[in-house]
């Protein structure tokens, strides 16, 4: 690799790594507010909350890198033409296209690191974390039962527990049961105990003692027991995971789309096989960001006004790229013979590259001839 080569390289993944850092530290602090309120809330301890955060950064971190690779070039680019360091190399004999060789080593390393994002991690994170939520899901005690809260289920009853022992046993216990005004029941309990089975949720509770009212009559009565089982089942309800998402299914799986997989994820034989090219566009236009910042900010030369009118109009064509992107996968995703068409934003990137770049190479084709 020529010097000029390794150093532009490094100076692209030097900023590369730094904005990578800042986009996905604000992405996955905006993801962990979420997942902060909806986990601690619920009574979870910081080590899931923790763990739900880890495996949230690979979704996090797709969406940064092109970005990041995008705000690399950009930087590098206006930094080397402020300076001059590109008129220097130019006039050496470099063309645009040489220039260019190592924003493509660039996108190479970019490329990479998105396909291992995309087709190994992305999916491993995505069931990892669903499994996980489903396992929550079915903790019953840490979902609805918080400590020193009274709380309502469902209308006409009211429930609360002073402490939750690290075994699940729950201490305290006060039930009041009023969905029938005729015969009112509350229930208190020195401990209880939450007992799942196949069709029902059992509450155990134990040593405690029921008060039954009726107003009619103005009668109240109360009866003490060792143990005595509650059904919760009617207004606690536990999801159970069944299948797997499309986004946790392997991308040649997805490729293959067999009438099982369909079944499995609920998904459209369209939506899958466009979801697996999807994969791959996006690992595409990764590169096709970082080769678009650079061939759009050497366009017109070097300028003591800088190259702002050219770092708006490489924002204005990632625009564009993102507005085919979503056309073509939306068609994608509604009939899976026109698969090909995940691919048109990065076709759409790479001509965009392309005309840059040979604009750079030929600028008299767009100057104003003089007449002899």
């Amino acid at each position: 690799m020529a010097r000029f080569d390794r150093y532009m390289l490094s100076q692209l993944v030097v900023m590369f790594g730094f904005f990578s850092l800042v986009l996905v530290l604000v992405y996955w602090i905006n993801r962990a507010v979420v997942l902060f309120d909806s986990l601690i809330a619920d009574g979870q301890s910081a080590a899931v909350f923790l763990e739900f955060t880890a495996l949230s950064l690979p979704s996090v971190i797709r969406i940064a890198l092109p970005l990041a690779a995008f705000a690399a070039a950009v930087y590098v680019t206006n930094r080397m033409s402020t300076e001059s360091e590109l008129v220097v190399v130019q006039a050496t004999g470099f063309s645009p296209y040489r220039l260019a060789r190592p924003v493509l080593y660039f996108g190479v390393i970019v490329f990479a690191l998105m396909t291992l994002l995309m087709h190994i991690l992305v999916p491993l994170a995505s069931a990892r974390l669903d499994a996980r939520t489903a396992e929550i899901a079915q903790n019953i005690t840490s979902r609805f039962l918080t400590p020193g809260e009274f709380l309502e289920p469902t209308d006409g009853l009211t429930f609360y527990i002073g402490d939750v022992t690290p075994a699940g046993e729950l201490k305290d216990v006060f039930l009041a049961d009023l969905r029938n005004i005729d015969r009112q029941v509350t229930y208190t309990a020195a401990s209880a105990y939450l007992v799942r089975s196949d069709e029902s949720t059992q509450l155990v509770m134990v040593d405690g003692m029921a008060q039954i009212l009726e107003p009619d009559g103005q009668r109240l009565s109360t009866t003490s027991f060792k143990d005595f089982a509650y059904d919760i089942g009617g207004f606690i309800t536990v999801t159970t995971r069944e299948g797997r998402r499309d986004a946790e299914v392997p991308t040649l799986e997805l490729l293959r789309a067999t009438d099982a997989l369909v079944a499995e994820t609920g998904k459209t034989r369209a939506e899958l096989i466009a979801r697996a090219h999807d994969r791959i566009s996006q690992s595409i236009l990764g590169s096709v960001a970082a080769l678009l910042g650079f061939a759009a900010l050497i366009v017109g030369g070097f300028s003591r006004f800088g190259v702002w009118r050219q770092i708006v109009i490489a924002i204005f064509l990632i625009i564009v790229i993102k507005a085919v992107e979503t056309a073509g996968l939306n068609a994608a995703r509604d009939d899976p013979s026109l698969w090909f068409a995940a691919y048109g934003a990065s076709a759409v990137g790479l001509l965009f590259v392309a005309a840059l770049l040979y604009m750079s190479a030929h600028p008299s084709l767009f100057k104003r001839r003089i007449p002899a």
